[in-house]
């Protein structure tokens, strides 16, 4: 992932965590139901976490680059957008067609971890 478009994700991904974070505290409390508001305050909350996550990775990366770093930023990309974005999806419409989205979101998000892990595992010491 190119040092810009990555930082322009992290950076959108922090703007759609603030917005749906106000939204479900503001726009959403009593207008759905509760475990429905508990779903879409999870999806927020595993996005949040994630992009912070990101944008220590590109720290990282910024500082060593190594082979990796950019399938972890990828993964937690595509992780985030599934997992968070059909909880969001399903505490708004309660489709339940989304349901089986949300665990493949989490597994990418985990598969993202596990490379993270490779990729330090991996990293020569500084001597």
């Amino acid at each position: 992932m190119h040092k810009r478009r990555g930082w322009t994700l992290v950076a959108l991904s922090g703007l759609v965590v603030v917005m749906a974070g106000a939204f479900g505290a503001h726009g959403l409390q009593g207008h759905v139901a509760p475990r429905l508001l508990e779903a879409f305050e999870t999806g927020v909350r595993y996005q949040a976490w994630h992009t912070l996550a990101a944008m220590a990775v590109l720290i990282w990366r910024a500082q060593q680059p190594l082979k990796g770093q950019r399938a972890v930023l990828w993964l937690w990309s595509i992780g985030m957008a599934a997992f968070s974005g059909s909880l969001y999806l399903l505490a708004l419409t309660g489709a339940p067609w989304l349901g089986p989205i949300t665990p493949f979101g989490g597994l990418l998000l985990m598969a993202g971890w596990l490379t993270l892990a490779i990729c330090a595992w991996r990293q020569r010491p500084a001597h």
